[in-house]
């Protein structure tokens, strides 16, 4: 058995601040799934950097992030990304995604997305799973977990063979699989409350929220707690295991 190699599709721009404390999104996320006698590699898609036809082989699996875009935009990087996760798809590729990650795969699929009918979801949200699907039960996971979400878009609708195995009281579709090579998780379950705090005072300064929603959001982080070693065991075990 040779080396398992992964891949992270890096659809944001780094924050000083994260690339200062963390190595950037990709040491977050390497932080959370990587483990011994693995490889990890970056792919920055949002600024061009796809992996070529060639390198896709090599990959037993990819993680794709949150973003600053929309999954229903056309930006040029966009659309490549389709092309890219539909080509994944057809090869039975494991993909993960995350967020903005978890709505592009929608939309790839098949499905539909658009700005969230409920507005921002920013804090802690309470997730509820099919408990009786076997990447829960195998694993003991809660029926209902807590995870970290900074989102205003989701996905309307997916494609008939998706299956929901997950919802909130705000949004409808906050876990979807598709296949046992596809998961998608609109939460952040790699976000730590620091990465969250940060994330808050960014869009206030780009007043993309109000100094006074802002406050009461850094309040209710300072309270809250998301089941951070629950999300781990799920995605490292979807991302190597399977369902």
């Amino acid at each position: 058995m040779g080396m398992k190699r992964f891949a992270v599709l890096l659809c944001a721009d780094d924050s000083d601040y994260v690339k200062k404390k963390y190595g950037g999104y990709f040491g977050v996320f390497v932080r959370m799934l990587g483990e011994e006698g693995e490889a990890w590699d970056l792919f920055r898609v949002a600024a061009g950097d796809f992996p070529a036809n060639e390198q896709i082989a090599d990959y037993d699996g990819f993680v794709i992030t949150g973003s600053c875009n929309d999954a229903h935009g056309d930006d040029p990087w966009i659309c490549q990304l389709i092309v890219l996760l539909q080509r994944l798809t057809s090869l039975n590729k494991r993909i993960l995604g995350v967020c903005f990650g978890h709505q592009i795969l929608g939309r790839a699929l098949g499905g539909k997305t658009g700005r969230g009918r409920s507005g921002w979801d920013i804090g802690f949200t309470t997730v509820h799973v099919a408990s009786s699907h076997k990447l829960f039960s195998s694993l003991k996971i809660p029926t209902a977990l807590s995870v970290i979400e900074c989102h205003r878009d989701e996905i309307y609708e997916l494609p008939s063979k998706a299956e929901v195995i997950g919802w909130s009281d705000k949004y409808s579709i906050e876990m979807f699989k598709y296949g046992d090579h596809i998961l998608g998780i609109q939460g952040h379950p790699e976000y730590t409350k620091d990465i969250l705090l940060h994330l808050i005072d960014r869009l206030v300064l780009k007043e993309l929220i109000t100094d006074t929603y802002g406050e009461e959001l850094r309040s209710n982080v300072e309270e809250g707690e998301a089941d951070r070693e629950a999300w781990k065991r799920l995605c490292i075990n979807f991302l190597k295991g399977g369902f």
